[in-house]
């Protein structure tokens, strides 16, 4: 006679645990994996159909294939090779430092989460925050750009939101990869900005080993054709002038470089403007090298007010948009008939010769792209009270402003006031201005707040490569 068999709860809850995990394992995950890959495949080939320069397969390898393919780069490992030696230390320890920036470095892009879920938010967020607007310089030198090329979008920094709001207009054309700094790599946005195709750079790293691992990744990506967006500038404006570039970045992709053969690289420069930049007043302020340094609390009770207060707007149907955000496409650039004029193939030359020459590529791609920065309401209006110290009636400030759109269409600036609607649009402008108090009315003339002088000054310097008529004055980067 058999007696029964008992069991203590926890044991029998330890194996309805493992069985559920068993189940999981062998039906329900591969099942899930499956539904998944299908939408994914559903989405990598509904957006190939329609996208100018479709998805590359480098995209779609799994991302350990690409950290193990950049590890044991032939390259890569030379470099650790010598880095250990000249660190006195064992191979494998600099080989576990390759491998945690390849790990860093090497995205993992989704399609799905790319155009189902980041083109959504960024439409929806571009277009809650702006009126959203898109110009292209030469439409039919664009719509030929080989689809075979690697194709690299140049742009200015004005804002973080530049991520988002080119990442949306382009999504019509082709999938952009970012560099983006390390101010994004919390969660969960480090998540989301990897599955949508972006790798981390350390911005001021200067270790010899990173930096290889980094340029070895953007030159395969580059090789593979791999569509990318690049900021030259390194960091966001603070005076809204264009800075110098850095070159980092753009001679990764050129370094080996052959225009004899291979995939050409085509450059598209891009100009990005904003009638506000949301980061305005703490890029400004950064100017000041005395200023205090702000704790990450303040930042971030000062960040969820301005938030706050935005949705208290927005329910009591007070608010307004933050005006223009606009994107002009500039014509493109191919580096192999670069080259060409040049008289160069950058692969055969030596590193200070070839560095030589991508410095001048791109100071001439920043000039491009100097041209392309959209001229807005708000930056018009800024330097018109700028430019009048004692004030300026209603009727002389629309003159100047009118004045001075003329004479930058007269020079092939890209102008974002609708002709129709200018007088509404400059009032707007005005009005936007005085809620923000950058500028005041006094005995019925406008002028600049003296506590503003700074932040107009940053929205004017978005015209400083259209150098203003006899009526401007020199604007001031920042007060004393």
């Amino acid at each position: 006679m058999s007696a029964p068999v008992v069991l203590p709860l926890w044991l029998f809850l330890l194996i309805i645990a493992f069985a559920a995990w068993a189940l999981a394992e062998r039906v329900l995950v591969p099942g899930v994996r499956w539904v998944l890959r299908r939408r994914i495949n559903r989405v990598i080939d509904e957006v190939n159909t329609r996208l100018n320069i479709g998805i590359r397969p480098f995209q779609l390898t799994k991302r350990q294939v690409l950290i193990d393919r950049l590890v044991y780069d032939p390259k890569v490992l030379e470099a650790m090779q010598a880095y250990a030696a000249e660190q006195h230390m064992p191979r494998e320890v600099a080989q576990a430092r390759v491998l945690k920036f390849a790990r860093e470095i090497v995205p993992a892009f989704n399609a799905y989460i790319y155009f189902r879920i980041g083109y959504w938010l960024a439409g929806r967020l571009a277009r809650l925050l702006y009126r959203v607007r898109v110009g292209f310089a030469d439409n039919h030198r664009l719509a030929r750009i080989d689809p075979d090329a690697a194709v690299v979008f140049v742009m200015n920094h004005r804002s973080n939101m530049d991520y988002v709001l080119a990442a949306f207009l382009a999504a019509e054309q082709t999938v952009l990869s970012y560099a983006v700094g390390e101010w994004a790599r919390i969660w969960p946005l480090q998540q989301l900005i990897r599955s949508m195709g972006a790798y981390f750079v350390r911005r001021r790293s200067n270790d010899p080993l990173y930096r290889r691992v980094l340029e070895r990744y953007v030159h395969m990506a580059t090789r593979e054709g791999v569509c990318q967006a690049v900021f030259p500038e390194g960091g966001l404006s603070r005076d809204g002038k264009l800075q110098a570039p850095k070159l980092g970045i753009l001679d990764y992709m050129l370094r080996g470089f052959d225009a004899t053969h291979g995939r050409d690289i085509v450059f598209v420069p891009v100009g990005i403007n904003y009638d506000r930049t949301l980061e305005d007043r703490s890029l400004v302020r950064r100017l000041d090298p005395n200023a205090p340094r702000r704790s990450g609390l303040f930042v971030a009770r000062t960040t969820l007010g301005f938030i706050a207060r935005n949705l208290w707007l927005m329910l009591r149907s007070r608010w307004r948009r933050f005006g223009y955000a606009s994107v002009n496409f500039g014509t493109p650039v191919s580096a192999r008939e670069w080259c060409r004029e040049e008289g160069v193939n950058l692969a055969t030359l030596a590193q200070d010769e070839r560095f030589r020459h991508v410095e001048k590529l791109a100071g001439e791609l920043m000039q491009r792209v100097a041209r392309m920065v959209p001229v807005l309401p708000i930056p018009l209006v800024a330097e018109a009270l700028l430019a009048a110290p004692d004030g300026v009636t209603d009727f002389d400030l629309k003159a100047r402003i009118y004045q001075r759109i003329e004479a930058l269409q007269a020079k092939g600036a890209v102008i974002m006031v609708p002709s129709h609607t200018r007088t509404y649009t400059v009032d707007t402008a005005l009005d936007m201005l005085k809620l923000r108090h950058l500028a005041i009315e006094q005995d019925g003339r406008h002028g600049a707040a003296p506590e503003g002088r700074d932040v107009l000054a940053y929205y004017a310097n978005s015209l400083s490569a259209w150098p203003a008529g006899s009526y401007s004055v020199e604007i001031p980067a920042r007060r004393g």
